[in-house]
């Protein structure tokens, strides 16, 4: 469970770096998902700080899905948000309403109660189909993108963010399945795959459309798919006669992660680090005159959170509004 925990601080963290990082970079053009963008992000010396936290927080993921059920650890990783939302309140200085210090509160609560009611981590080798599906779920999470990114704005993000949220759960279930180095067996495309295609729809949901509407979609497309198939096949289970605790405390934290979805990257700020207000006229990005993302750019492959409320536009040389698009 410290793993878990130490994870989900990692995603947190790296979330609000990346964030920052990616709002620096110039948008492409169009609505769609922008493969370019993963090239001028990392021209960003903070988003590259983010994704080393982030390789730091896989690495103990990786730990905790082969110690914990798969319920617990999505769980774990969802509550990132109410990482960085302690994280924004902090540093950034984002006032957090009561609803969303109560919501902090709330995600501890339901991940204590997981913790209590959590059993073993299952030791099922799946269905010999299992491999496969996850496979051609991960091709299907890069099909869902082709298509989300077609949509109009605000059902665009929600397509986008539940596609990257599906790519992130292949990852986690991958993770299980995975039995020493083997290129042979499929479930190391379907990880490379999945968390690759999860991370480029991720980014571009977070940069082109509403920030809570995205995180919310990837946070319930991580948690709720693979925890299923954790307790359906690959033998998770829970303390005995403890099973209403586990499922209590896992739609506690769920939801709870939900209500801070808008904290899926930071706010935007002024060249002091002060946050500005969505709707005030603020800074360009760094004077580009490109349409770009007033919240905040987007977020990493771990979690994916952050926050603020609005996009911004970029109308000129140094200034810009913001418009609020939750």
């Amino acid at each position: 469970m410290i793993c878990a925990l130490a994870s989900s601080v990692c995603f947190g963290a790296a979330s609000v770096l990346q964030a920052m990082g990616a709002r620096a970079t110039t948008p492409g053009t169009g609505g769609g998902v922008d493969i370019a963008l993963m090239w001028r992000v990392l021209r960003q010396w903070r988003y590259i700080a983010g994704l080393c936290m982030d390789g730091l927080g896989f690495v103990l993921q990786i730990v905790a899905l082969r110690t914990l059920p798969i319920y617990v650890v999505g769980a774990a990783l969802a509550a990132s948000l109410a990482v960085t939302a302690v994280i924004a309140s902090r540093v950034l200085r984002v006032r957090l309403s009561r609803v969303e210090w109560t919501a902090v509160g709330v995600v501890c609560a339901g991940l204590a109660l997981l913790a209590l009611a959590s059993g073993k981590e299952g030791h099922k080798d799946g269905p010999e189909w299992l491999p496969w599906a996850l496979l051609a779920s991960a091709f299907g999470v890069l099909l869902l993108g082709v298509v989300g990114g077609r949509l109009p704005a605000k059902p665009r993000a929600l397509v986008l963010g539940l596609g990257a949220g599906f790519g992130f759960g292949v990852v986690e279930v991958a993770v299980r399945l995975i039995d020493g180095v083997d290129f042979a067996d499929p479930v190391w495309y379907a990880l490379l795959v999945g968390g690759g295609a999860a991370f480029v729809l991720l980014t571009s949901a977070l940069q082109r459309g509403s920030v809570t509407t995205a995180t919310a979609g990837a946070v319930l497309g991580e948690t709720v798919g693979p925890a299923i198939i954790g307790v359906a096949w690959l033998g998770d289970t829970t303390r005995e006669g403890l099973g209403w605790l586990a499922v209590t405390g896992f739609a506690i934290a769920v939801a709870g992660s939900l209500t801070l979805a808008r904290f899926g990257e930071p706010p935007e700020v002024d060249a002091n680090g002060r946050p500005v207000e969505a709707g005030a006229v603020g800074s360009g990005a760094a004077g580009s005159g490109a349409a770009g993302s007033g919240a905040g750019g987007a977020s990493g492959p771990g979690s994916r959170t952050g926050t603020g409320p609005g996009t911004g536009t970029d109308t000129g040389p140094g200034t810009g509004t913001g418009q609020d698009a939750s």
